[in-house]
Formats: C-alpha cells, structure tokens, sequence
C-alpha cells in the first residue's frame, strides 16, 4: 500500500519546485504519492493594475473575471507541480478560506486525515502572516503520529526557540528568520486601545443594528494588519532615506555655486552640466517622495475612517452593554425572591418525605415475605435441576453405548480390509509375468461381463481372480517398445497413494493392477446410489490430501518429474475404506512447466467438485470463494465453515496454476490435522454417523493401522516391516516426499504406539 506525503506549498514556483525535489529525494525508495496542499484565491480581495483592492469596491463582473484569471494562474502553477513529479502519483488537495487562523485549518486537516508525514515549505506562510508563528503553534499542536518537516530554499530548516524569540536555522545552523516579540501587531494595538468585553453585544439579538459595520471591519482587518506592519517596517528606512535626500538639499540648497576660479571656460561649463544633472535627479527623487506621501496619505485617511467607524461601533456596543448590566440587575432581584420561595418549597417537601418514609418501612415488611415466598421457589428450581442433571447422565450413557456399538462396527471393517491387505502382500507373483493363458481364463477371456465400467461407460479394463485374489487387467494399445518402456516405469514407481502394479503380459500387452473395490471417484461422488453417501466432509479432506500426496510423488520423482496429464475424477479410485489412489497418468518423459501447471489446475477443480458435488470445469475464471461457500455440499453432513473455507481458498489457489504441489501438500497435511481436531471434538448424536480413524495411525506404505510404528529421517512413521521391506528393495529416497533419505536408520515411536493400543483397547470394550 502507498503511503502519502502531504507537502504544503505556495505560488512560487522555484521554491515550490525546490520544496518537492526534496520530498521526492527523501521517499525516493519507497513507494508514496504526493498529495499538494495549497490555499484557495482570497475573494474577499481583488488584484488589479492599480494594486490590491477589496471586492466590494470593484463591480461584481469585473470581479468574476478577476478572479477567473487568479484561479488560471493558479490552476497552471499546481500543473506545473504535477508535472514535475513525474511517474510519482501526484494529486491535490485545496485548503478553503475559512475565518480562523491557517494554522488552524492545518491542523483540523491533521487530526481529520490522519496526515502522518507532512513537508511545509517557507513559502507557503508567506500570504498569511508570520512563518515562525504558524510554523510554532503547528508543531506545537500537532499529534504525535505526524512527521513535520519544514523545507526552504530546497533544504530542511528547523525551528527554534531561546530567550522568548522565535528563529529558524537550516541544517548547517545558519539562522533564517526571526520572531521580534516586541514588535507586536496592529490587531494586538487596537486591544489595548479599545479592549473587547468578553460578554460581547454581538451575541445578543440587541446588536443586530450595527452588524454591517463589524462585517465590513472583519473583511478588511487582514488590508490594515498588512498596511499597519509595513507602516512599522518602513519608519527606519524612511528615516535613512529623509536623512540622505535632507544631505542632498543641504548640499545642493544654497543657491550660489562654489565654482574654483582656476578653471578655464570649457572646465567651467562642464562643471556646470554636472550640477545640472544633480539638480535634476534631486528633483526627480523629490517628485517621486511627493507621489508616494500622497499614496501614503489616501491608504492612511481610508484606514483612519474605517478605524473611527470601529470606534464609533464599540462605543455604541458598550453603551448596549451598559444598558444589558441594568436589565442583568433587575433579573437577579427577581431570581432573589425566586429563591425564597424555592427555600419555602423545600420544606414543603421534607414534610412529604417523611410521610413516605413511613410507606417504606410498609413495603419493606412486603419484601420479607416476597422473599420468603422466592426461596421456596428456589428450593423447587433446585430440584427440577437435579432432575434434569440425572436424565443428561442417562442420556449420556447411552452415548456411550451407541459409540461403542459404532466401533464394533469399524472393528469389523477393519479387520475385513487388513485381510484384503494381508492377501495381496502375501500374493505368490511379485511383478509377475503371465501367460496369456492365465490372463484369459483370469477375465473369461475378456467378457463382457468382466469389463468395469466407470462413468457408465465401459473401459479397456477387466476384473479377474488370480490365486484367489481380485485384481483389474488393462490392456494397452501400443508398440513393443512403449509397452515395455511403461512396464519398466511402473515397477518403480511404489507409493501408498498410486495403484500398484502386480504384473504383466507382454504378448497381450496387458498390465495386472491391484483392484480397488470401491470403484472409480465419479461413481461415488455424483451417482445417486448408496455409496455416495459414505463421503461425509472428512472423507472427501482425506481423499483431497491423499490425491494431493500421490500427485507430489510423481512431480517429484528422479531422474524426471512426472506428469499426470489427465486428472479427473475417473483417474482417482477408492478402495473398501475409501482410501484414493491415482492411475492413468502419462509414462513419457516428455514435460514442460504448462504440464505441470496443467496438473495443479486439475487438481483445484477436483477439490473444487468435493467441496461442492459440482462439475466446476471450463468455469474455473469465474470462481471464487465465495461463489464456493455457497453451493457447498451439505447432503452427507454439514461442512466445518472454518476446514471449508481453507479448503476452497487452497482449490482456487491451485486454479490459478501459479502454485507448487509440495506446497500445497504442507498446506493439506495441516488442513487434515485441524480437520481431524474438528471431527473429535464435535459430539453428534446421530447414529449414522461414522467413526473417523485418527489419519497417524495408518502407515503411509500399507494404509494399514501400524502395529509397530518407526520414525524414518524424514519425520514420518511407517510400519517397521513396510519401511524394511522399502529399503531392502533398494530404495534410498522417502516414500511419501520422493526425497533423498539423509541415513537409513529407524527408531521406535514409542508414543504413537501407545496410542494405538489404547485405542485398540477402547474399541474392544464391551457393552453392559
């Protein structure tokens, strides 16, 4: 965000652009813009050829176009600041002309804009009066949160104050200008002449005979305060400027010449023309003085009227105000008499109390026994409370007993999918070889029946029964080589989160996957069968979070990423306890970053369909968070608004495609811890919901509950079997991160083990 410099102004240019140079010099590394303060045209005054005059003396046409042209000049000037600050966001701000005092505009400007940086330059005083004091009561005044700077001639200059006086010095110490507080104003004369009544006839309706006279004091106060303190500033000069034309008459006034008589006559005549000339110029000088004492003397006879009308008006005023002290007296004898009979009043009213203190006393007999009748009711109140204490213990109770009945139920779902695990990791192939014989009596020869389909369509995919386990074939239309390029790929790509690959046939080209029970994700997610009811909010978490964890391993994977290429909801498969596994992505080496782009994109609008039950594809430009939180899918449980709103912040970020997937696979670690804290600590009394198993207690190898957990180097804990087995196969790098291992070493976790079997113990408890 930019932050704002206000710089304070006036019409001269040069200073002006000097003042900005040094604001732009000193913000020049960070990102400001400039805001102009500058003062509006005075109104009240015109500016003709013949000088300075007020408004009401020239005709309101000629006034309009007077000021028509100051507010040009003006307007070309602030253009001029403008575009002299370049590439710099520059605006202006135009400070109106009120009554009080500039100082006290520049303050309300302070406190009303919150102005935290403001640069004043010297000039900007220069047509309201005198800099060190309007520079004085605003740096007095100021809050605290405004930076002051004050900037003349380019330079910063800093106020002082010593012995009563007021100076400026610049940054070397060098003093610029100074307050002479002796001087005094003509304002402050005019006081001590004729000093203002603090109770004046102004305010009272009285005095609404002599308001034209104090308007038109009021308009022109600032004309004679200015002529007043070049009267004072001009007597010196005067004086010198006296004293050398009286030495020029004393010189030239006799009206002989002293010429010397050794001069011949061409020498004399010179002489001559030299005190022609002087004659001359000492007329000149003298005709010039005459203009200016007749100048002088018409603004001297303007401003003796106006200051004897003032006179007249205050004499006029203190008469009012004598008046008003009469009136003042006569109101006070009649408040006097008032107040007797207030006081009579007054005893009137103790009488009165003291008969209501005699009710009191009657109605405090009244709240004894009101009191007495609220503790009996309170005794009942008690007992409806332990009556109710009694029936929530019941109730609780047979929680219990409904949560003990759940886990009996996930004990034996358990224990179904821990022999299915079981079966398959004691399969007598291990990256078999089939014959085409096998592959056929497996799938009945490629039936019908045995074909899976996904989406209502059919694949190139069959269910068989090898060794008494089911598996899924796929066959492949490629060559030789890109079969056997595919086979070699996917014997080395093992993770928790990818469909294993158990074996294949070469002469069929056909590959032999594990089989995944609970079909593909788009059946259970958008079918209207059974099934999609058992993705509740903490499902689809962990479905997102493990796609996530698959999609990470592949973009990490050595010597080459590789890329999905077609992330969708038919390429996710479930098992029997919904864990999510990938297949169908690309086997080529061939990628770019739009690929891996393109995944993550995918991936946004696949968590984007689990949030919501929607297809948000060829719309992605239009979402976003709060067009998601409005169509959440709340059919199979309602949504934790604070897991759902960082779920779709994390979707719309990867739609945008401008994101990494092990980022985001931090982000979705987290996302499913806090996801897991929220779903134990709500208590639901509804029967149909499932029991969640804590997501640490699974083996990221097997997905299994670990029996014996090992921490690895990469802070993670697998089965001590699964890990070993993953090591003695040659494997250096991390099962979940894909990343170098730093040792091979394991160690117990001890507490994560006792955990489990507490748990274990839990779900063994029987019901009474």
């Amino acid at each position: 965000m930019m932050e704002k410099v206000y710089v304070a102004i006036g019409n001269d240019v040069q200073e002006g652009f000097a003042t900005l140079e040094w604001t732009l010099r000193k913000w020049s590394s960070s990102q400001i813009s400039i805001v102009i303060l500058h003062a509006d045209i005075n109104r009240d005054f015109v500016y003709t050829y013949y000088g300075k005059l007020p408004a009401s003396y020239v005709n309101d046409e000629s006034v309009d176009l007077l000021n028509k042209y100051q507010q040009g000049k003006l307007n070309k000037i602030l253009q001029q600041y403008i575009d002299f600050c370049g590439e710099v966001k520059t605006e202006t701000l135009n400070i109106e002309k009120y009554d009080e005092p500039i100082h006290k505009r520049i303050l309300q400007l302070i406190s009303g804009l919150r102005i935290c940086k403001l640069v004043i330059g010297a000039t900007f005083f220069r047509k309201f009066g005198n800099l060190i004091m309007g520079l004085k009561k605003i740096q007095q005044k100021k809050p605290n949160f405004c930076e002051l700077y004050l900037i003349s001639g380019g330079k910063l200059i800093f106020l002082k104050e010593e012995n009563n006086e007021g100076f400026i010095e610049d940054d070397q110490g060098v003093m610029i200008a100074k307050l002479n507080k002796k001087r005094g104003t003509f304002k402050g004369w005019i006081g001590k002449m004729y000093p203002r009544n603090p109770k004046s006839p102004s305010d009272s309706p009285s005095s609404s005979s002599s308001a034209d006279s104090p308007s038109i004091w009021e308009r022109s106060a600032e004309e004679i305060e200015e002529y007043f303190n070049k009267l004072l500033d001009s007597n010196e000069d005067e004086e010198e400027s006296g004293q050398a034309s009286n030495a020029i008459l004393e010189n030239n006034g006799s009206t002989e010449l002293d010429i010397p008589q050794d001069l011949n006559s061409r020498q004399k005549t010179g002489f001559l023309r030299v005190k022609i000339c002087e004659a001359k110029d000492t007329i000149h000088l003298k005709r010039r003085e005459a203009k200016e004492s007749v100048q002088r003397y018409s603004k001297a006879e303007w401003a003796i009227t106006l200051c004897n009308s003032r006179v007249d008006d205050i004499e006029a005023r203190l008469n009012e105000e004598t008046t008003k002290r009469g009136d003042l007296e006569k109101e006070l004898e009649i408040v006097t008499e008032q107040l007797i009979e207030t006081r009579n009043g007054i005893e009137q009213t103790r009488s009165t109390i003291d008969s209501t203190f005699e009710i009191q006393r009657e109605l405090s007999n009244k709240l004894k026994s009101s009191t007495l009748s609220k503790s009996q009711s309170e005794e009942q109140l008690t007992k409806m409370i332990h009556r109710r204490i009694d029936m929530i213990q019941e109730i609780e109770k047979l929680r219990k007993q409904k949560d003990v009945m759940q886990r009996r139920i996930e004990f034996c779902r358990d224990k179904e999918a821990i022999e299915t695990a079981a079966r398959l990791n004691h399969l007598t192939f291990s990256y078999k070889e089939f014959t085409p014989d096998e592959i056929k009596s497996s799938t009945e020869h490629f039936s019908e029946h045995s074909r899976i389909k996904c989406s209502g369509d059919f694949t190139n995919v069959y269910r068989a029964r090898i060794n008494h386990t089911t598996v899924a074939v796929k066959l492949y239309e490629v060559s030789e080589e890109e079969f056997g390029s595919k086979v070699k790929i996917l014997s080395r790509l093992q993770h928790p989160h990818l469909v294993a690959m158990l074996g294949f046939c070469t002469e069929l080209k056909c590959i032999v996957f594990e089989y995944m029970h609970g079909s593909c994700l788009r059946n259970v997610l958008f079918s209207n069968g059974r099934k999609k009811q058992a993705l509740n909010w903490r499902s689809r978490v962990c479905i997102a979070t493990e796609v996530c964890s698959g999609l990470t391993f592949l973009h990490l994977s050595k010597p080459k990423p590789i890329v999905h290429g077609n992330l969708n909801l038919t390429h996710i498969l479930l098992d029997r306890n919904n864990v999510a596994k990938l297949h169908g992505f690309r086997l080529d080496s061939s990628y770019n970053e739009s690929d891996i782009r393109s995944d993550v994109k995918d991936f946004g609008s696949l968590v984007l369909q689990l949030l919501t039950g929607r297809n948000w594809s060829g719309i992605l430009d239009e979402v976003n968070e709060a067009s998601v939180m409005e169509v959440l899918d709340q059919r199979d449980g309602e949504w934790p608004l604070q897991v759902a709103m960082e779920l779709a912040r994390i979707a719309i970020r990867c739609s945008g495609g401008n994101t990494g997937m092990t980022m985001v696979m931090k982000e979705m670690e987290e996302l499913r811890k806090k996801a897991d804290e929220v779903g134990n600590s709500k208590i639901s009394v509804d029967f149909d919901e499932e029991t969640v198993i804590p997501s640490f207690f699974f083996c990221p190898i097997l997905q299994d509950i670990m029996r014996d957990p090992h921490v690895a180097s990469d802070g993670f804990s697998y089965e001590l079997s699964a890990i070993e087995r993953w090591f003695g196969m040659g494997h250096n790098t991390s099962p979940l991160t894909n990343l170098e291992l730093e040792h091979n070493r394991l160690t117990p976790n001890h507490i994560l083990r006792s955990l489990i079997q507490d748990w274990h113990n839990k779900r063994s408890i029987s019901v009474s």
